[in-house]
């Protein structure tokens, strides 16, 4: 018996149904089920009782299930103590991420949460790309990671934030609707300025496209950026989201859609509470800033 199972068992209680209770848990199915499998047989007893379209416990369950409760409980006092070092100071938290997206991190996700949970120690974990943000979650030098998906299946993903990129050009300019990634080999383009963040971002969509643009301007000044494509000297390839005052001007969507998932990602292990906290927080804050008329503002 562990605890791992323990959860499983109690989380299935709690939702009815496996396949519930595993998506609260970001965990397989099948894996759950096995677990909760495993346990009955250890314990030469059956939990659960298939009940319509769910299951439900059995007599002994309920007694498994209340006993369960009380030592998840107990573990989770024991974690706290952990957390807070038993001095009641905060323990570090340490998320990490890509240079691309560290000022989302730094300059809007953390100063919040750290205005709500006062108590809260954030450490940034810079890695240079996804894999080295893969590694550090995998090896333990990371609670959570904030990061391009999709990343490898031993880790659970939570989206947070979907880009699409799309192109603005001239209104003369004759193209197909919507466009082929393939035509912007030899494209000029109006794009940020090499070796920074956001060229880095747009760098890795143009390479996962397999296109090859030729840069027109290089610049970070985004007050110019749209001036450029009406003078003619370029088109923009940017995200939709963060596109303003495109009068005069043509957007056009790619097919197969061009686009930037970034999402929060942790090794399937216990979260400490400062990891949950910033996790939970983190996916209401998504939804709070594309909420309204659906635009994500961008925090720099």
């Amino acid at each position: 018996m562990n605890l791992r199972q323990l959860r499983y068992v109690v989380a299935t209680a709690d939702h009815g149904t496996m396949t519930s209770a595993a998506q609260a848990l970001y965990v397989a199915q099948p894996a759950l089920s096995r677990a909760v499998r495993e346990l009955e047989r250890e314990l030469g007893v059956e939990l659960f009782a298939r009940s319509g379209r769910g299951v439900a416990l059995t007599a002994v369950g309920e007694q498994v299930v209340r006993q369960a409760r009380i030592a998840l409980e107990a573990v989770e006092a024991i974690e706290a103590l952990a957390v807070t070092g038993g001095d009641g100071r905060a323990a570090e938290l340490r998320v990490a991420t890509t240079p691309a997206l560290e000022a989302e991190l730094t300059g809007w996700l953390i100063p919040r949460f750290a205005r709500e949970r006062l108590a809260a120690r954030i450490r940034v974990v810079r890695c240079p790309g996804r894999e080295a943000v893969v590694a550090a979650l995998r090896a333990g030098r990371a609670d959570l990671a904030l990061t391009d998906l999709p990343v490898p299946g031993d880790l659970a993903a939570h989206p947070v934030d979907h880009r699409e990129v799309v192109l603005v050009s001239p209104p003369g300019l004759k193209l197909r609707e919507p466009l082929p990634p393939a035509a912007l080999d030899g494209m000029r383009l109006v794009l940020p300025a090499r070796g920074g963040p956001r060229r880095a971002e747009l760098d890795a969509v143009l390479a996962r496209a397999g296109a090859s643009p030729v840069p027109a301007v290089e610049s970070d000044d985004r007050e110019t950026w749209l001036d450029r494509v009406r003078d003619g000297t370029g088109c923009l390839l940017w995200y939709r989201n963060q596109l303003e005052d495109t009068h005069g001007l043509v957007v056009r969507s790619f097919t197969p859609p061009l686009s930037r998932m970034v999402g929060l990602v942790h090794a399937y292990r216990r979260l400490s509470p400062a990891a949950r906290d910033f996790l939970t927080f983190a996916k209401d804050a998504a939804r709070e800033r594309r909420g309204g008329d659906g635009r994500v503002r961008e925090h720099t």
